[in-house]
């Protein structure tokens, strides 16, 4: 078998340390294709329960923002107030999602991927339990948003350790492996946003088809309470997952520069991870938790708009595979390009089909604008952040990357086309709007971004890729 070499994720210590440095990771005499297979599924299956507990907790709540918490934590407000109002405590976790990310991923860059996944994970289960046990504005008044806010924090706070840690976990297992495929494997991590948007939007569907006054008074607790059983299972893979060897090796090397410190020094490569994202989370927001409240205003019911999202969720698992394994192949900057086009072609089609009133045109529009278009720019996300740092920032720069996107794209778009809306008259445009602007910031910056899927990833050191010198190629 060849020996690989690929371009150096970053720049050194020191300004003399060359750029291109072969892979030790990928030697023949360093590979343990049996062993290394065995830990890479238990990695990726791992990292598939992980984020999809972290999502289903996290996609729960902004179901529930858009159905019932405007009533129960804001009450005697006007209806587009409420709403608004609720979606200000759904954008308040994405504000926390990255710092998140530079506190979980600093001492996962400095102590180790694994321990932060643990308690990321616990952190979320935990939270979102407690938001099931919350009680509401009548039963203690402004204490009651107070705390929903303080809990929706911790849900961002854990979430945006996560994505990092899991991502980060398969991809650089995968590294070791014959023949990488790392978009492919990383593609595990990915599909647990789809499976917990199917999980959460069915949960929700379930319950929501309890009578009206059943569903306000308990029934919308029983998501958060179910997520207790979702965290013990994750918990018993994850427990059995061991810890990445690229970092193993890099923590042999004497510690630099914390890990925010040195990606602050070239921020570049941050903004431009975020930028890439911003096209997908912004369409992924408006397409799942604001499309629910948007399409029962239209004249939907509740169960026929979660069921059009459920499916939608179930045509991205298709997506999602698919397209990673087409970035191992043509690259990720071909993927999430074509992906930010169809988004930006479809987005007034989309919202025309919603704006019909009939059920089987709003799943097709789902199905098209966020089963297929948004999964196909969100599916090389995963493999594209991870190459674009060095081992020992990774955890750190791909979660600012990840979670600056998120915040920018997720957080504010609901509040956004909210106000929007209620300033309008109700019309689609402004969320159209919205969506193409969104796939436009992913255009220009995936376009600007070198690509990445040959370039072998670095034991060491702690460093971040020159984004400002790479060209498109």
């Amino acid at each position: 078998m060849p020996t690989f070499t690929g371009i150096g994720i970053g720049i050194g210590t020191s300004p003399q340390e060359p750029l291109v440095q072969p892979s030790p990771s990928l030697t023949p005499s360093s590979r343990q294709p049996s062993s290394d297979i065995r830990q890479l599924r238990r990695v990726a299956l791992s990292g598939l329960l992980g984020t999809t507990v972290e999502f289903y907790d996290f996609l729960v709540y902004g179901t529930l923002a858009a159905l019932v918490f405007g009533d129960l934590f804001f009450p005697g407000a006007d209806p587009a107030v409420g709403t608004i109002a609720a979606f200000g405590t759904f954008a308040a976790g994405y504000v926390a999602r990255p710092l998140g990310g530079i506190v979980f991923g600093h001492f996962g860059d400095r102590v180790g991927r694994r321990s932060m996944l643990l308690l990321t994970m616990v952190l979320m289960g935990c939270g979102s339990f407690l938001i099931g046990l919350l009680p509401t504005y009548d039963a203690i008044g402004v204490w009651a948003p107070v705390l929903l806010v303080a809990l929706r924090v911790v849900q961002g706070l854990a979430i945006g350790g996560e994505w990092g840690g899991a991502t980060l976990m398969v991809v650089e297992h995968a590294e070791r492996t014959r023949g990488s495929r790392r978009g492919l494997w990383s593609s595990s991590t990915q599909l647990g946003a789809p499976l917990g948007s199917v999980l959460s939007a069915g949960v929700v569907a379930l319950v929501s088809a309890l009578p009206d006054d059943d569903f306000r008074s308990w029934g919308w607790r029983i998501p958060f309470l179910l997520s207790i059983v979702l965290l013990a299972v994750g918990l018993f893979v994850r427990l059995k997952v061991a810890e990445s060897p690229l970092f193993v090796r890099a923590e042999r090397a004497p510690a630099g520069r914390p890990p925010l410190l040195e990606v602050a020094r070239r921020p570049l490569p941050v903004l431009r991870a975020a930028g890439v994202g911003i096209g997908a989370f912004t369409a992924q927001s408006l397409l799942t938790g604001f499309m629910i409240s948007y399409a029962v205003d239209h004249g939907y019911s509740r169960p026929q708009v979660l069921w059009a999202v459920t499916l939608a969720s179930c045509a991205a698992l298709l997506v999602l595979p698919a397209a990673s394994a087409l970035s191992d192949r043509v690259g990720r900057r071909p993927v999430v390009l074509a992906g930010a086009v169809a988004s930006a072609a479809l987005a007034f089609p989309v919202l025309a089909l919603v704006d019909s009133g009939s059920p089987g045109l709003l799943i097709l529009a789902l199905v098209l604008g966020h089963g297929i278009a948004q999964s196909t720019m969100y599916a090389p996300l995963g493999a594209l952040l991870t190459e674009m740092f060095g081992t020992r920032v990774r955890y750190t720069g791909a979660s600012l990357g990840y979670q600056g996107a998120t915040l920018i794209g997720a957080g504010f778009s609901p509040l956004i086309a909210s106000s929007l809306l209620a300033s309008s008259g109700g019309g689609s445009t402004p969320v159209s709007l919205l969506l193409c602007g969104g796939a436009a910031v992913t255009a220009l910056t995936v376009w600007r971004l070198r690509e990445t899927r040959a370039d072998a990833l670095q034991p060491a050191p702690p460093v971040v890729t020159p984004a400002s010198e790479g060209t498109p190629r």
